[in-house]
C-alpha cells in the first residue's frame, strides 16, 4: 500500500477481532514510527502494552478510579472498556528537561509518533483506535501503569484486526480556509 492510500483509507474502525501484532512485530512497527518528527531526538514517550489479563487489571483500575460499585452493571460496563481490543497500548508522555525543546513540543512529538504508528499498523492490516478521556487522570490507572509524577498518560491505542469489510465511502476532508499565506492573511491559498 502506498503512503497516500494508507493516509486516505486509515480509519478508527470497530469492531475489532481478537488478532493483534506480537510483541516482536510491534517492536518493528515502533522502530518505523520512531522516525516521526522529534526535535533533538528526545523520544519523550514510552508505551505500555496490555494483553490478556492485563486488560482485566486495567478494567479494575478504571472501576476503582471512577468509584463504580464492584459487581454492578455500571462497573461491568466500565471494566469492559479495557476489553474492546486484544491489545491496548498505553501512550505515556515522558517530558525531559531540555533548554531548546519545551514540554509542549515534546507532547507534539508524542502525537506525531502515535499518528505514524497508527499508519504503520494500518499498513500491516490492523486498526489502531486512539482513545482518551478522563480515565487518563485516574490515580489507580496511573499507579497500575507505573507513571511517575511528571509523566502524562495520553490515552490508549486499541489495536486489532478490523472485523469490517470497508467502512463506507471515502470523504475528503474540507480544509477550506485552513491554509492561508501571510501576504493575504485571511485569504485562502488556492
Amino acid at each position: 500500500m502506498d503512503l497516500a492510500t494508507a493516509i486516505r483509507t486509515r480509519r478508527s474502525s470497530a469492531p475489532i477481532t481478537d488478532e493483534a501484532p506480537t510483541d516482536d512485530e510491534l517492536a518493528g512497527y515502533l522502530r518505523l514510527a520512531a522516525h516521526s518528527p522529534d526535535h533533538a531526538s528526545l523520544r519523550p514517550w514510552r508505551l505500555v502494552t496490555l494483553r490478556g489479563s492485563d486488560r482485566d487489571r486495567l478494567g479494575e483500575a478504571l472501576v476503582a478510579g471512577f468509584g463504580d460499585e464492584p459487581g454492578t452493571p455500571a462497573a461491568a460496563k466500565t471494566a469492559g472498556k479495557a476489553l474492546r481490543a486484544p491489545l491496548l497500548i498505553s501512550i505515556v508522555g515522558t517530558p525531559i528537561a531540555h533548554p531548546k525543546v519545551p514540554e509542549w513540543e515534546q507532547i507534539a512529538a508524542v502525537g506525531a509518533l502515535v499518528a505514524t504508528l497508527q499508519l504503520v499498523l494500518f499498513e500491516a492490516g490492523y486498526t489502531a483506535i486512539w482513545r482518551t478521556g478522563p480515565a487518563v487522570e485516574l490515580a489507580p490507572v496511573r499507579d497500575l501503569l507505573g507513571l511517575a509524577g511528571s509523566e502524562r498518560l495520553l490515552g490508549w491505542l486499541y489495536v486489532g484486526r478490523t472485523a469490517l469489510e470497508g467502512d463506507g465511502p471515502l470523504i475528503e476532508p474540507d480544509v477550506t480556509g485552513k491554509l492561508t499565506s501571510l501576504t493575504t492573511v485571511g485569504q485562502p491559498v488556492r
